[in-house]
């Protein structure tokens, strides 16, 4: 926290230093980000009030039916586009390449993060985002190369999801969406937020903001073939890969939300 602070002072008092990333820097001021700040708020406060608490240790899937269905679309989606993507992409951008574009997808999520650390109330996280979004971002060569890392200053992820989370809003409902893959509720309702007040597509002009769009695309394919034996395995090798994946992904979620859970909080009551 004190190295993101002293970053942060070193940044302020060499302005020049990055345009860009003070653009960024003001637009968190600006009326359009803090409309869609205080109407979150708003919308998060209502949800509060209504929602249940959360219980971990249950599984709601109402739409399993439907859910099963686009899970099998899902699959032929992954199998006829995504895996042979993914394996050439490997091949012509492995490597170095590959990091690189990672690294830049990743530094253009940071300003979303802070936004949502800022709604989360969350300002230790929010400032060492920002150090290590500026840091990256000057020294790092608009975050291709990850020099916050080495410094003490590591992500610290987070998304609109997480934010409701925070402010109360229960899991919701189990879903598979198109593409994407597994999710709940809160999770695709903070899906569509985060693009909406993600500063970057307030401060990059067109065509520039569709470079980072690319990237974003680019890096999903490299985590496919990155993780290739675990998506195979859960896809392709499992008796039942609908069950497997969502009992996965909540796991990883709600481990990721509540922190250490027991067996009893993970056991998935539809695997069988």
């Amino acid at each position: 926290m004190q190295s993101g602070i002293q970053l942060l002072r070193a940044y302020v008092e060499t302005p020049k230093l990055n345009p860009w990333v003070n653009r960024l820097v003001l637009l968190l001021n600006t009326r359009s980000v803090r409309f869609f700040g205080i109407a979150s708020a708003l919308a998060l406060m209502a949800l509060a009030a209504c929602a249940p608490a959360p219980r971990v240790s249950e599984t709601n899937d109402p739409f399993e039916t439907q859910n099963r269905k686009m899970h099998e679309i899902n699959k032929k989606i992954d199998k006829a586009v995504l895996k042979p993507l993914s394996g050439a992409y490997g091949t012509v951008a492995g490597g170095p390449m590959s990091q690189g574009v990672g690294n830049f997808s990743s530094n253009l999520s940071l300003p979303g993060m802070i936004l949502n650390d800022i709604l989360q109330l969350n300002l230790p996280d929010a400032f060492s985002n920002l150090a290590r979004f500026s840091l990256n971002s000057t020294f790092g060569i608009a975050g291709i190369f990850d020099v916050a890392t080495p410094n003490n200053l590591p992500e610290a992820s987070t998304n609109f999801g997480e934010t409701l989370h925070v402010w109360g809003v229960a899991e919701g409902s189990f879903i598979e969406l198109p593409f994407y893959g597994a999710s709940t509720g809160r999770d695709a309702v903070g899906l569509v937020v985060d693009f909406i007040i993600d500063p970057v597509n307030y401060v990059l002009p067109t065509p520039e903001r569709y470079i980072g769009t690319a990237s974003h695309l680019a890096s999903k394919v490299g985590d496919r073939g990155r993780y290739s034996d675990l998506v195979e395995s859960v896809l392709y090798e499992s008796e039942d890969s609908y069950a497997q994946s969502r009992l996965l992904y909540l796991q990883s979620r709600r481990r990721a939300l509540y922190g250490e859970l027991s067996d009893d909080d993970l056991e998935d009551p539809y695997a069988e």
